[in-house]
């Protein structure tokens, strides 16, 4: 029948499978670096890790068009050097993953408002009730005794979540730059001042010690770098470029979801009903921001029926 949109093709099991493992990969991101903060020093371990991720993508580096610079320079210290910075140093402060985990969901609200303060971009009262359920969630997880004992993790974690969202925005004005090359400048351009940083503040010459006295903390820097950013995000993109972003989105509600599952299980976490009647709030609010993009840009592609 005229008019009818062409029947999007289901994603293929290799591809669904691929997906589901970078989620666990994500997932178990914060595990490795909860338990790396327990002999690095936060931000030296941030430092590693983007050193290690900038080594093995140096040969993908490739100078951004002129006009490029301030934007790239801006998405990489939101989304690198400021968010990974501040949510290792929560992780190195809090004995509990799964707070921090599900604190982080924020971002996802936190973004859709910067959409429409900076970008002016209009939302409808569905949406805008998904964003109130969402920060309604945090409320609740913020009345747990866990979150309440250890309020500055909290400020940390809400605060690198406004830096992710800001880089998540950013990023849509950020063109002719591939994934691996914005890792690789991600790494080069966070690494620089949070060197200094933990010139400043930490010791960095423990670092080489560790090499010696624990040498197994070094599998945790290597997931961090290789597993979760490299094959994550490399992985992911590569994903997006084949399916619509919008069938790949809902999916990532699963990583939050496994990392409270291992933290629970690896790391012995015991998140209390507040926590995590706040964290489903927050999730579902998050879903449904999610879902309600997804319609939105679906009735924006399909074509209209001829008129009668």
């Amino acid at each position: 029948m005229a008019g009818r949109p062409a029947r999007i093709p289901p994603m293929p099991l290799s591809h669904l499978l691929f997906l589901l493992f970078i989620c666990l990969l994500w997932a178990g991101n914060f595990i490795a670096a909860a338990w790396a903060v327990r002999f690095f020093e936060p931000v030296s371990f941030t430092v590693v890790r983007f050193a290690l991720v900038l080594l093995l993508l140096l040969p993908f580096l490739r100078l951004p068009a002129r006009d490029q610079w301030k934007t790239l320079l801006a998405c990489c210290w939101t989304m690198g050097a400021i968010h990974f910075a501040l949510v290792f140093l929560a992780l190195g402060r809090s004995e509990d993953v799964s707070s921090i985990v599900l604190l982080m969901q924020v971002y996802v609200p936190l973004s859709t408002l910067m959409a429409v303060l900076v970008l002016g971009e209009r939302i409808g009262w569905r949406t805008t009730s998904g964003i109130l359920i969402a920060f309604g969630g945090v409320l609740v997880m913020g009345l747990d005794p866990l979150v309440l004992s250890q309020l500055d993790v909290m400020a940390l974690v809400l605060v690198s979540a406004l830096s992710l969202a800001t880089g998540t925005i950013l990023m849509r004005r950020l063109q002719g730059i591939g994934v691996f090359s914005f890792q690789a400048w991600n790494a080069l351009l966070s690494v620089i001042p949070l060197m200094l940083l933990a010139i400043w503040l930490e010791t960095p010459s423990s670092v080489v010690d560790l090499s010696h006295e624990h040498p197994e903390v070094w599998l945790a820097v290597g997931y961090s770098a290789v597993a979760s950013s490299i094959i994550g995000h490399g992985g992911f993109y590569w994903l997006i470029q084949r399916h619509e972003v919008n069938r790949i989105t809902p999916f990532l509600l699963l990583v939050p979801i496994l990392a409270v599952l291992l933290g629970i299980l690896v790391w012995g976490d015991r998140p209390g009903p507040r926590l995590l009647t706040g964290g489903a709030l927050v999730l579902i609010g998050v879903l449904w921001i999610t879902l309600r993009s997804r319609w939105r840009r679906r009735v924006r592609t399909e074509p209209r029926p001829p008129a009668a």
